[in-house]
């Protein structure tokens, strides 16, 4: 399987200007300004394979999307080596973009005062695509992303949702095998959201799209990719597996029980377990949280010795969910 995206020491670098105080030294200012230099993205390496989806993430101004930007050809790089779909972004950037599709939450690549359906004319004729494969391919889009209603509606008039959908769809009119997602599903309800993650789950399966996503939806990751690349101050901490993060960090299962009769926290304590448990009470759902490792056979026996002592009523195991993970690596610096 060939890389649809290689990335070999790229490195992003912006000046940053800091103005002097006073009278004089806004006089100064217009001489000489007082600049240093600030490494967005710090000489970065990263392959994606063809037909991956890669959760790409970090914190605000971790430069994420300064990565994406000089992917698609927006930024020159400072220096560093980029081929994407086996192309030079910059060099070749005609050729180059009628091979990837984009989507900015924060930004429209449709017109603001027509119709939906004017845009993707305009949008078919910029990519030259034919009558034929516009039909064939914007049918199917259409239809799965339930924009068809939108269609004779003027962007400014459409809701967050209806034009992320639609923006969505303006970015695969070419049918493009790379697809770079930039906060996607920002600000969008839960239905919207799920309805996008579906759509791009079925593209990836039936044409082999390679997604690249940007996002702060921790859902998104666990509902789309397999692998994650964080990162943090312009550098990668993280590239692997999701599950191999979950693994590693997400080592405590909460197993919360809900007794017939009161409990006393002691009597819990006294279970003849042969492992370290620590149990809490949730006032609020009148629980008993009990917390461990995540080992062997430890979540059965626990279950099994409190059900052959006590009376239960419920029983739920709860695992670390990716955005607790997360939170704790940047907390603690380290992966």
């Amino acid at each position: 399987m060939s890389n649809a995206i290689e990335v070999k020491g790229l490195r992003k670098e912006f000046k940053s200007y800091s103005s002097r105080s006073g009278l004089k030294g806004a006089f100064r200012d217009l001489l000489t300004r007082n600049y240093k230099i600030v490494p967005a993205v710090n000489d970065i390496s990263f392959t994606v394979k063809q037909g991956e989806m890669v959760a790409y993430i970090g914190e605000n101004g971790a430069g994420k999307s300064t990565t994406i930007k000089m992917l698609t050809g927006i930024l020159t790089p400072t220096s560093g080596e980029i081929v994407v779909n086996g192309m030079n972004p910059h060099r070749e950037r005609e050729k180059f973009t009628r091979t990837i599709g984009v989507v900015f939450g924060q930004r429209s690549q449709l017109w603001w005062d027509i119709a939906v359906q004017e845009s993707f004319r305009l949008l078919k004729k910029v990519y030259k695509v034919s009558d034929e494969q516009y039909n064939e391919h914007m049918n199917h889009v259409i239809k799965t992303l339930d924009i068809e209603p939108l269609l004779d509606k003027p962007v400014r008039k459409l809701s967050l949702g209806q034009r992320m959908r639609c923006e969505l769809a303006a970015a695969l009119i070419h049918n493009p095998p790379l697809l770079f997602l930039d906060e996607p599903t920002i600000g969008l309800d839960v239905l919207v959201k799920l309805k996008i993650r579906e759509f791009l789950k079925e593209i990836n399966e039936k044409y082999n799209t390679t997604i690249l996503l940007t996002t702060h939806d921790l859902g998104d990751i666990e509902a789309l990719c397999e692998r994650v690349v964080m990162l943090d101050s312009g550098e990668i901490i993280y590239d692997g597996e999701l599950q191999s993060l979950k693994e590693n960090w997400g080592e405590d299962k909460e197993v919360h029980f809900q007794f017939v009769k009161p409990v006393q926290q002691a009597e819990l304590e006294a279970l003849p377990l042969s492992f370290p448990v620590i149990w809490e009470y949730d006032e609020k759902n009148h629980t008993y949280l009990a917390v461990i490792k995540d080992e062997g056979d430890h979540i059965s026996q626990l279950i099994s010795i409190v059900v052959t002592s006590f009376p239960i009523k419920d029983v739920k195991i709860h695992e670390t969910s990716i955005e607790e993970i997360v939170r704790n690596i940047y907390e603690t610096g380290t992966v």
